[in-house]
């Protein structure tokens, strides 16, 4: 049975865990704003970059992207997955269904798979299920890092395409979905083909003036790819770090809810074990009056 000073030491150390909770509450708040912020900024960035390149579209061959670098010929069809997850804790089955999604999404895909991971803990959730991971990356802490993330993506998949080691590139991440939580989705990244032009073609121009070209070819044409190919990581990776937040945020509110409750109940438990005491202690006092008071007599 609890005693009173097991119940006050447990009522302490609860009250310290919440002071913790709603520090890692407040945090996670404010991290989600600064992602989300990173990504509505970059949907209107991704819009312009579409639309620059729509306008050049219109005035060259599609034929003629192709052209500007030819990769080494490889037979064996080599697909890169890219997959944003997390490495710290508290964020439920964050990367767990990311890792899930990535394996169904993969065994439906033809050819030899390559795992480049983001994250420790979806890359040995990933080599778990099978998976052979060739590249690992560490989870930005903020907006700022994001960018020397992507650069090292960037370069890493430039030379593997120039090399003939991969051909195609997919990129996994977590995302908002319409009302509450998230879902893993999946969109290709590499190579930029008639798919990837027909889902640029979702932008339409926003006025009936011919957009004109500056500039020459390969300077306009390698300039607007590579925001694109940029926009399109960055984009991914700062969903994923606000899903994650998101998710953390939920699990401190849970957290906070069941400390709430124990609090409540450890409450309840030390206020009617102190009444019991004091009740006793009366009775003790009442009961010696009273045995002196007939000693008396």
């Amino acid at each position: 049975m609890d005693t009173l000073q097991n119940l006050q030491r447990k009522l302490e150390g609860a009250e310290d865990i919440k002071s913790i909770v709603r520090t890692m509450k407040a945090m996670a708040a404010s991290n989600i704003g600064q992602y989300e912020m990173a990504v509505s900024s970059l949907g209107d960035y991704y819009r312009v970059v579409a639309l620059g390149i729509i306008a050049y579209f219109r005035e060259e061959k599609f034929d003629a992207i192709n052209a500007m670098k030819e990769p080494k010929k490889n037979n064996e069809n080599v697909i890169c997955a890219i997959v944003f997850g997390s490495d710290q804790g508290l964020v439920g089955q964050f990367n767990d269904s990311l890792a899930e999604f990535v394996s169904q999404s993969l065994h439906a895909l033809p050819g030899k798979k390559e795992i480049w991971a983001v994250g420790d803990r979806i890359q040995l959730l990933l080599s778990d299920v099978g998976f052979a991971n060739t590249e690992h990356f560490f989870v930005p802490n903020s907006v700022d890092a994001i960018t020397s993330l992507v650069g090292q993506i960037l370069i890493k998949s430039q030379d593997s395409l120039e090399k003939g080691n991969l051909k195609e590139f997919y990129i996994f991440h977590n995302q908002h979905k319409s009302g509450t939580g998230y879902e893993p989705v999946l969109q290709q990244f590499l190579p930029l083909d008639e798919n990837w032009r027909n889902k640029l073609e979702e932008f339409h121009w926003p006025t009936k003036t011919t957009p004109q070209v500056a500039g020459g070819f390969k300077p306009t044409l390698s300039a607007l790819i590579r925001e694109y190919l940029f926009v399109t990581l960055f984009k991914a990776c700062a969903e994923s770090l606000a899903c994650e937040n998101s998710s953390r945020l939920a699990a401190m509110q849970r957290a906070e809810k069941n400390i709430d409750e124990l609090l409540n109940d450890l409450s309840q438990n030390f206020n009617h074990l102190r009444q019991s005491t004091i009740d006793e202690e009366l009775f003790d006092v009442i009961s010696g009056f009273e045995a002196m008071k007939n000693e008396r007599k």
